[in-house]
């Protein structure tokens, strides 16, 4: 049985790889072998040669400290692609789709050495990753519980309560749900607001709210009260 969190958004751009290095520095901080993993890597780079480099992975990982060996950097990050657009369109291009199966015998290796793993999804809850199959799918083979990170501002409660409804009716536990301010903007009255809807209306713990990040290798420590 996999043990850890996976970390699902509303949209992408949303944060969440900023989200995954803060709780699992947390987590690390307080002494748990947790380890971060980010299965479909799109836009990724190539750094110091030709073999492509998930920029996430590494965001978490510098942010954490951690050195993993060129064995478990594969299996934390098993696909990746230069394209930055839907999983199954860079896919498609590569000619190879990401696969669940591989992404759950990566995640299985990951946690037969530590003592879970923090899992970073690409784009929302319906992105599809192949020709058939969606993150929401990839998510409901992991069985782990979902922390879903949101926007903060104007029109955050109708993208979190569909993610919530998607993940509920596959029957995910959700951990609950972080806000992430994108904007450098004032806090006002809808933002003040917000939390409070979604966590009425979903039914859901609000288990941070992260303040506009000028410098994002600043992140916060993030607990997640489910690890």
């Amino acid at each position: 049985m996999l043990k850890g969190v996976f970390i699902t958004g509303t949209d992408t751009g949303i944060g969440k790889t900023v989200v995954a290095a803060g709780i699992l520095r947390h987590l690390r901080s307080e002494g748990l072998d947790i380890v971060p993993m980010k299965p479909i890597q799109t836009g990724a780079t190539k750094d110091m040669g030709t073999e492509m480099q998930s920029t996430d992975l590494k965001f978490c990982l510098e942010a954490a400290d951690l050195h993993p060996s060129d064995e478990e950097l594969e299996w934390m990050a098993p696909y990746r692609y230069e394209p930055a657009c839907s999983p199954h369109l860079a896919g498609k291009m590569a000619g190879s789709y990401p696969q669940v199966g591989r992404i759950k015998e990566c995640a299985e290796r990951l946690c037969e050495r530590h003592a879970g793993i923090i899992v970073e999804g690409a784009g929302g809850v319906l992105v599809p990753i192949n020709e058939s199959t969606t993150m929401l799918d990839l998510m409901y083979a992991l069985g782990l519980p979902v922390v879903i990170v949101a926007r903060a501002g104007l029109g955050t409660i109708n993208h979190t309560l569909l993610s919530i409804n998607a993940l509920r009716a596959r029957r995910l536990d959700i951990a609950g749900v972080i806000l992430n301010e994108t904007e450098d903007v004032e806090r006002d009255l809808i933002r003040e607001d917000n939390p409070k809807a979604i966590a009425e209306f979903g039914q859901v713990p609000i288990l941070a709210e992260i303040p506009y990040l000028e410098d994002v290798s600043k992140v916060p420590d993030i607990e997640v009260p489910a690890l």
